[in-house]
Formats: C-alpha cells, structure tokens, sequence
C-alpha cells in the first residue's frame, strides 16, 4: 500500500503541475466563498486530534499522514463533486489535493497558507470545546439497556460515517425490528474505543443480553443490519 501511495503521489504532482487553473490553491476569502457556497465538499487533511482542536464548519476529517486512513475515506466522497481541501499550513493540503486529482477528482481547491491563515484573518474556526468523555461503566451500562443493542462507533467528520447515517435512519423507521441505538463518539470517547479495541471508523457492534454477538468495521448494507439484529 505505501508503495503505491508513494507512487500515485510523484505521478499526481506531475499532473497537478500542468492541470488547469480549476485546481490549485486560493486565498482564504475566495476559500470562504466557495465554502459558503453549498456546492463544495469540505475535507480537513489534519490528524483527528488537530480536528478537535479548531476545524471548519461542516468539514470531513482524513489523516494525509496516514496513508491507510485517507486512501479508505476519500473512497466516501464523489469526485464528481467540487473539492476545498486545507491543513495547518496548506502544506499537506497541498500534496492531498495533487493526489485527489490523479485519483479522478475533477475540482480540488487548495486554502493557501492553510488554517494559521484563515485565523490570522479573523475568520470563524469550531472546536469541539471541553465535551466529557463517556466512561467504560456508562457504556456497558448502555449495553444492556435492551435486549438487542447496536452500537455505532463514529464521527461527524468521517467520510464512511456519513455514508451512513440515512442507512441508519431507515434502519431506526423499520418498527419491526426491535433494538436500541447508541452512539459513541470515535473523536471523543477515545477510553471507551480502546477497551473495544475500535482503531478505525465507523464500527458496528450489536450486543444481544448484554453480551458482543456481532461487529464489523466500515460501511454495512441496510439488509445485512436487519438481518443481525433479527438473528
């Protein structure tokens, strides 16, 4: 995998070097604007921790350091669709969106000088704040509160994530199914993630009397959700 990330990385700053003017980077007005706009994705190339300390409003989250993690989520997003990608400094964003172009996306801009500049101008930045993390007890105690249980390990700002959660709303209309949801949040509630050994999101366990009878990592079909809870 890291060798052709490597390579995909060196051919897609050949072509970003000669692609036209739709791709490349914009100063954070313009980025403003076309955020603004409602026609764009917005995905933060920063590491989850640097996410929870100050983000963009409505942006997706996928580590350009972690190979693995931002070659899976971008797989969530549509290339046909306008891109804005930024970073701390725009230098991440600016090697991510090289590679979003070679790999099909057909707009990607750039925020030139990254967030360091967006805050220098005054503009608006959310963090999550001082959330308190959900405790193991709390957890298990939300486990058992019915006799089926499914959990959702997950975060606003992943990609797979919001793949889905209208998966999830259909699933939560279907009254014939009896089960009781409950979120934990990926981003947050890291000493819950790490007694369930959850390294990557989302992650779906169902509890059946208390007890893990099923889990699976990644994006689940509608029927296969019915069909484990029904079991």
């Amino acid at each position: 995998m890291r060798k052709i990330f490597t390579i995909l990385v060196v051919a897609t700053c050949f072509f970003a070097c000669s692609s036209d003017a739709q791709n490349g980077s914009i100063d954070s007005k313009t980025f403003e604007t076309e955020m603004n706009s409602g026609t764009y994705q917005l995905l933060d190339v920063r590491t989850a921790g640097e996410y929870q300390s100050g983000h963009l409003k409505n942006s997706l989250q996928a580590d350009w350091n972690n190979q693995d993690q931002f070659v899976d989520r971008i797989k969530y997003l549509d290339k046909s669709k306008p891109l804005l990608v930024y970073c701390a400094s725009g230098v991440r964003s600016g090697n991510a969106a090289q590679y979003l172009i070679g790999a099909g996306f057909k707009n990607v801009q750039n925020l030139k000088g990254g967030l360091n500049a967006w805050k220098l101008e005054g503009k608006p930045v959310e963090s999550a704040g001082n959330i308190s993390q959900l405790s193991i007890d709390a957890y298990t105690a939300s486990t058992k509160k019915s006799a089926t249980v499914l959990v959702d390990f997950g975060a606003e700002w992943c990609p797979p994530c919001k793949k889905m959660e209208p998966i999830l709303k259909d699933l939560q209309s279907d009254k014939s199914i009896k089960f009781e949801l409950v979120k934990v949040d990926g981003g947050n509630d890291i000493d819950v993630m790490k007694a369930n050994q959850v390294s990557a999101l989302p992650v779906f366990i169902i509890y059946k009397n208390g007890k893990e009878v099923w889990r699976k990592q990644g994006v689940v079909e509608l029927t296969e959700l019915k069909k484990q809870l029904a079991n």
